[in-house]
């Protein structure tokens, strides 16, 4: 199944897609006798009671059932308003490459355990324009990656256990202010303003099932076949597979889950799949123009640019970069070192 969420008034309600059309979740179960909630969070709620109930509804419109779909539905982020959400570290080749381009070598601790770090679930964004502010735009990157949503409450799940809390897959973009990132993490905590200003996930939810042919088994749970690529107004700039990830989700979770509750409705982000942001392409690419002699230019987002994110079985997420307008900055309230 696709499971949305489309903007409705001043909020928003779950649906269906089904075959291109949207088919809203509350007015289709009460079409074959059944109850759920308005929006997504709410039936993730519900955990194995809602996700069956869904799956009738799913079957029985695609027999013919007469549902009216949605007309002319606006996408919002499957789950706009998580209870939480978290960022991984999952793809060697990204930290790998990463490192080497600043001239550090590879942690080896990276390959004892996966980690992860929490950003702001209060700026997860769907598909369209992102509005940033002036810092922001001071190094402004994307991040390809993969998310998982979570689908049932749970503690100390073990990785043998842990897709079973998998309610699905999107594409998430983890936007990056990289000038903001890098001065505050020469404190060694965060990151922090670097990133909790946006997030973007989309188009929609797939369930587990429906990447089924894609499945890659492993000692440690499923990864999955699936290529992602990256295009900046158009233009193809990155190009990775989501198998190639060195911790499963599964891994994560059990990670994640340790000592403490996760939530249905959770978000987690597999982390940068490799060449999928422009920290790691501009340091590469300085690289070999160093090594050629040449000069070299960065490349960031700019206002106006659309970066879309294309994973296979997941869809597109394509989002515009908007200036706010604003030219407040925090970047300008740095005190003076002591004399």
């Amino acid at each position: 199944m696709k499971i949305v969420s489309y903007k409705w008034e001043s909020s928003h309600r779950g649906g269906l897609l089904i075959k291109d059309r949207v088919y809203d979740i509350q007015k289709g179960a009460s079409v074959i006798g059944a109850e759920l909630p308005a929006t997504v969070l709410e039936l993730l709620n519900l955990e194995e009671q809602g996700m069956e109930i869904l799956k009738t509804m799913d079957q029985r419109i695609k027999r013919g059932l007469g549902v009216v779909p949605v007309k002319d539905p606006e996408l919002c982020a499957p789950v706009p308003n998580p209870p939480s959400c978290r960022d991984a570290y999952a793809f060697r080749q990204h930290v790998a490459t990463a490192r080497r381009n600043r001239g550090v070598p590879m942690i080896p601790e990276f390959d004892e355990y996966p980690i992860f770090y929490f950003t702001n679930h209060n700026a997860i964004y769907g598909e369209g324009d992102v509005e940033v502010e002036a810092d922001h735009m001071h190094k402004l990157d994307f991040e390809l990656e993969v998310a998982v949503v979570i689908s049932k409450r749970g503690k100390n799940i073990s990785s043998q256990d842990a897709d079973s809390y998998i309610a699905g897959f999107t594409i998430m973009n983890d936007l990056s202010a990289r000038l903001l990132q890098m001065e505050e993490m020469k404190l060694n905590l965060g990151p922090a303003k670097g990133k909790d200003f946006a997030t973007t996930i989309g188009p929609w939810l797939v369930t587990p099932d429906e990447l089924a042919a894609h499945k890659v088994e492993t000692d440690f749970g499923l990864s999955y076949d699936l290529v992602m690529k990256a295009f900046h107004n158009d233009r193809q700039i990155s190009l990775g597979n989501m198998k190639d990830m060195t911790w499963t989700f599964a891994e994560i979770i059990e990670r994640v889950s340790y000592g403490t509750e996760i939530f249905p409705g959770d978000v987690i982000g597999s982390g940068t799949v490799g060449s999928g942001c422009y920290l790691e392409l501009n340091g590469t690419a300085a690289l070999e123009a160093k090594e050629r002699g040449d000069e070299f230019t960065p490349t960031w987002l700019q206002a106006g640019d659309r970066l879309e994110l294309t994973i296979d079985g997941l869809g597109s997420l394509s989002n515009r970069m908007v200036h706010s307008g604003s030219q407040h900055s925090i970047l300008s309230k740095k005190k003076s070192a002591p004399e």
